[in-house]
């Protein structure tokens, strides 16, 4: 997890009984993806993770909200014997997400090696096995911010680059530069992580999948939008497709410096399955639920 104090959770308790609406994220992998523009999307990028004590990998993701395409991030288990950017990659490159609502295009490469320079400059070097799949240019572009992303994020927990100066990739193809990654987007020169690319709202903990213990569980997150209104839902779910609202309410952002767009939620749950849905409160049409991101989680 990123190190960041949350603001104070809030206990809540309140019941709703509408039904659970349609997700608005995508949750396949199809061999032909297509983005779409980020138009109306704040332009920022996701503040570069701290160094942690945990072995587990960040792994970035793509996904839909809306009608446009964001790259969320993971935590995962990965083993120990290559080097924790290597680690990520490869994660990312030969694992599904634990969301469903995440995808790769990445292909599982026979070859992955990676080095850092004392310039924060982390090499990838990669077999062209691993750009097999077809795509159009704004998907390319989103899966090589993919990989940077990962690579950076690894580099920073690890504490194998310097997390307070910008850090930049050079991808290499068979060590060499000039490959046309997905047959739109020429690798070689060194790239860092662009602006717009991270969901407007990004549900941190819990994970997807995940269990927790009954009484009070937390939910925290972040946004794109420091003191921006968000709203948050919890549905029970039986069955892959029978999700009830349960509870609802919303919330605001932090707009400290040390916390920005930070939020953070307490709800009492019995022992059940649950999804969190959190969103952005559109203030022309206040019922409409903009930029979703869910989790599915256990209570026991």
């Amino acid at each position: 997890m990123l190190l960041f104090v949350l603001p104070a959770a809030m206990v809540l308790s309140a019941c709703v009984a509408t039904p659970q609406p349609e997700s608005n994220t995508a949750a396949g992998t199809p061999q032909v993806m297509t983005g779409s523009a980020t138009a109306g999307v704040p332009t920022t990028s996701a503040p570069l993770e701290t160094t942690q004590a945990s072995n587990k990998a960040p792994v970035y993701w793509i996904g839909r909200s809306n009608e446009n395409v964001f790259l969320y991030r993971e935590f995962r288990d990965v083993p120990e014997q290559e080097n924790p950017v290597t680690r990520a990659l490869r994660s990312m490159m030969s694992e599904k997400p634990l969301d469903p609502d995440f995808f790769t295009p990445w292909q599982n490469p026979k070859k992955l090696t990676t080095s850092i320079s004392g310039k924060n400059v982390i090499t990838v070097d990669v077999s062209p096995d691993a750009f097999n799949s077809n795509l159009d240019d704004d998907m390319a572009k989103r899966a090589i911010q993919q990989l940077v992303y990962t690579a950076t994020a690894a580099g920073a927990s690890s504490g194998l680059v310097d997390s307070g100066q910008q850090i930049e990739v050079v991808i290499l193809v068979d060590g060499h530069t000039d490959y046309v990654a997905f047959n739109h987007v020429k690798l070689g020169t060194p790239t860092a992580r662009a602006m717009g690319m991270v969901a407007p709202v990004w549900i941190i903990d819990p994970q997807e999948g995940v269990s927790v213990p009954d009484g009070s569980v937390k939910i925290s997150g972040r946004s794109t939008l420091p003191g921006g209104k968000l709203r948050w839902k919890i549905l029970r779910v039986a069955g892959s497709s029978d999700k009830t609202a349960y509870l609802s309410g919303e919330l605001t952002a932090s707009t400290e410096a040390t916390q920005s767009g930070l939020f953070s939620l307490n709800v009492n749950l019995a022992p059940g399955n649950y999804e969190v849905r959190i969103s952005q409160i559109d203030p022309g049409q206040p019922a409409r639920e903009m930029n979703v991101d869910t989790r599915g989680f256990t209570v026991k």
